[in-house]
């Protein structure tokens, strides 16, 4: 399984969208200040992720969740 995985800081308003094959592993990661792009957002907590079957159903995913409208619908249907 992949997961589209949506972190949202504990100290500010900042929400990361990724996507993994191994999610516990990948939160570690960016709470263990490995990632530059949530480096100054940690520490992170999971709001929601989504289980899909392929890395390319993932990777589509996670990118429309990058644009105007995906970013509308999870802060509409997920997050809120």
């Amino acid at each position: 399984m992949w997961f589209v995985y949506i972190l949202k800081s504990l100290n500010s308003d900042f929400v990361y969208i990724g996507s993994s094959n191994d999610l516990s592993r990948r939160l570690k990661e960016h709470n263990d200040l490995k990632s530059a792009s949530t480096m100054p957002y940690a520490p992170l907590e999971i709001a929601a992720y989504i289980a899909v079957k392929d890395e390319r159903k993932a990777r589509e995913l996670e990118n429309y969740f990058k644009t105007g409208s995906g970013k509308a619908i999870l802060k509409k249907r997920i997050l809120d």
